[in-house]
């Protein structure tokens, strides 16, 4: 037989659901995460699931209003930036600084060295290994578009004083970094 008890929890989070926002979300999955399933760290799941959040509304914008009027996506964005600022760039080491799969920097290569933003050149010390590069084009492309970037950069952080900046910068790099403690899975 059904607990009228659940029955009515049930109807009642059914009712709100259409009025949920991502903090009631939060709020009413932490209540279910600790009443109806016994899990007692919801912190834990709060943090990871805002910051998930906010990286993935602040990347929408990003490549939203800058990049996907460009023809880029977020991905060709981050192998373009790698190479313009540390290039030339083995595929392997743009892998590993954009936090992509080789195939994928690959992918990529491909489809930016067609649009004549990026060229390839065998490196000086093994000619079977290749360095990625911008060409005029991508350099010009590349400072236009983050010039944009930074300016939405900038409105975004600006609800933060430069004291609160440095501090969640400090408090991100203390998470990516602190993670010996468990089996971490990444590309990186």
């Amino acid at each position: 037989m059904n607990d009228p008890t659940t029955d009515n929890q049930a109807t009642d989070d059914q009712a709100t659901v259409g009025e949920l926002n991502f903090w009631s979300f939060i709020e009413l999955a932490n209540k279910r995460l600790a009443t109806e399933h016994g899990f007692r760290d919801q912190l834990a799941t709060e943090v990871l699931l805002t910051l998930n959040r906010a990286s993935n509304v602040v990347t929408y914008d990003l490549e939203s209003s800058i990049h996907r009027p460009r023809g880029w996506s977020w991905s060709s964005f981050r192998l373009l930036f790698v190479t313009w600022l540390a290039g030339p760039i083995e595929p392997k080491a743009a892998a590993e600084l954009t936090g992509m799969s080789r195939a994928a920097v690959s992918n990529l290569s491909k489809s930016l060295l067609a649009d004549g933003l990026i060229d390839r050149r065998p490196t000086e010390n093994d000619g079977r290994s290749v360095q990625l590069y911008l060409t005029d084009k991508g350099r010009e492309a590349m400072v236009e578009a983050f010039r944009e970037q930074n300016e939405r950069e900038h409105a975004w952080v600006g609800v933060l004083s430069e004291a609160e900046q440095r501090i969640l910068v400090m408090l991100l790099d203390k998470l990516i970094t602190n993670r010996s403690q468990f089996d971490v899975r990444g590309r990186n």
